[in-house]
């Protein structure tokens, strides 16, 4: 991968992580937003239910966010783009498609094909 290349992710990595870090900054103000009280029971179900989902989402994002670190932390030690499995290169469109990847689509092929195989044992 060339230093072009490879300053092109690191840019692309630190836009996510501000992006992700400005979305959690406006959840955590409007969850305080919510009424301390509600007419209508259906109302507060539907608050709690949007509340619900809104963690859900921010768990991901605090999950995905880890995964930018973990990336920028690839390009700083200058193993980004390696494949853990394989040590072959990961193609430049799949980390295009997914900077944060950490397996080349061989080895995510293989990997997932596992997971789905049924586990035989008597």
């Amino acid at each position: 991968m060339t230093e072009e290349q490879t300053e092109m992710f690191r840019r692309l990595l630190q836009s996510q992580r501000q992006q992700i870090m400005d979305e959690a900054g406006k959840a955590v103000d409007q969850m305080g937003d919510g009424p301390d009280t509600f007419a209508d029971p259906a109302d507060r179900a539907a608050w709690e239910s949007d509340s619900s989902r809104d963690l859900r989402i921010r768990d991901r994002e605090r999950k995905l966010l880890d995964k930018i670190e973990e990336a920028i932390g690839r390009i700083e030690d200058g193993t980004f783009g390696e494949c853990e499995e394989c040590g072959e290169m990961i193609s430049i469109g799949r980390l295009r498609a997914r900077p944060v990847t950490t397996l080349c689509i061989e080895c995510k092929a293989e990997q997932e094909a596992s997971e789905h195989k049924p586990n035989y044992r008597s």
